[in-house]
């Protein structure tokens, strides 16, 4: 079976000559340079069970480097964290040394939030 037919998922078969299959396979866009990118910082209290986070969001790029930005500010703050949903989640209340960090590497940044 080709690479093609695998990525159908629910194919309804039609007799219609011009019909193309919608795979669901996104694409992913291309990462923005640290300059051209608005990266929001805040700060969240709940639906944490009491933990505080901050949240680095409007990240534009691939997951990929996503992750890798993810993984250097979780080093640099000396605190766990996770991706979800196209954000970086670092542990505790670390905004200003994350906006410190994210400056220096080019990176615009605004505070979103209290």
């Amino acid at each position: 079976m080709s690479k093609k037919r695998k990525n159908r998922i629910g194919v309804v078969y039609s007799t219609k000559e011009d019909f193309d299959y919608d795979n669901d396979v996104e694409i992913e866009q291309e990462t923005l340079e640290p300059e051209k990118q608005i990266l929001y910082v805040s700060i969240d209290r709940k639906q944490r069970k009491g933990k505080i986070v901050t949240i680095v969001s409007n990240f534009i790029g691939k997951s990929t480097d996503l992750q890798s930005l993810a993984k250097e500010l979780k080093k640099r703050c000396g605190v766990g964290g996770s991706v979800k949903d196209g954000e970086i989640l670092i542990q505790g209340e670390k905004r200003d040394l994350i906006i410190a960090y994210l400056s220096n590497e080019g990176y615009k940044t605004k505070v979103k939030g209290g």
